[in-house]
């Protein structure tokens, strides 16, 4: 366990990014009065997540690995911190959907019926809890994976 200590650190500390970036969103109206915006804007989030993963390899290779890691080594460092993401992501998105933004699946719902984008019980199927929950271990995965495999080239060490 005590070799996992950084892979934790940087899982929640990517959790925690998570729930501030929702905050974020919900602050800027992209979850109820500018929601027409949110599928474009939400997209930036990508900044912050790629972000939390360079210092985490960063932090493994000085602090683990003495300054030498090797891909392999990064990406296995990666691997680790998407894989807890990925387990504690049901729980973030019922944190985000019971107490950041209740109103969220209501008003996207909403917002995608009244502009034509889907029929109402497509829409209160895709936007529900249970569905979010699914969609963010499966994101958590795919992105944590392709993050984890272009972060691991930049910051392996060259010989």
């Amino acid at each position: 366990m005590k070799n996992l200590r950084i892979e934790i650190k940087w899982a929640i500390v990517f959790l925690v990014m998570t729930l501030l970036w929702m905050m974020f969103e919900k602050s800027m109206g992209w979850h109820d009065e500018a929601i027409a915006d949110h599928a474009s804007y939400t997209n930036l989030y990508a900044i912050p997540a790629i972000m939390v993963y360079v210092l985490a390899l960063l932090d493994k290779k000085k602090n683990f690995y003495g300054g030498q890691m090797t891909y392999k080594q990064g990406f296995m460092t990666g691997l680790i911190i998407t894989l807890i993401v990925a387990i504690l992501s049901p729980l973030n998105q019922y944190i985000i959907s019971t107490f950041i933004t209740p109103e969220y699946f209501t008003n996207v719902i909403e917002y995608s019926v009244s502009n034509g984008m889907m029929e109402q019980t497509e829409a209160e199927a895709y936007f529900s809890l249970k569905n979010y929950m699914l969609i963010s271990v499966i994101g958590a995965l795919m992105m944590g994976l392709i993050t984890t495999l272009v972060v691991a080239l930049f910051v392996r060490s060259r010989k």
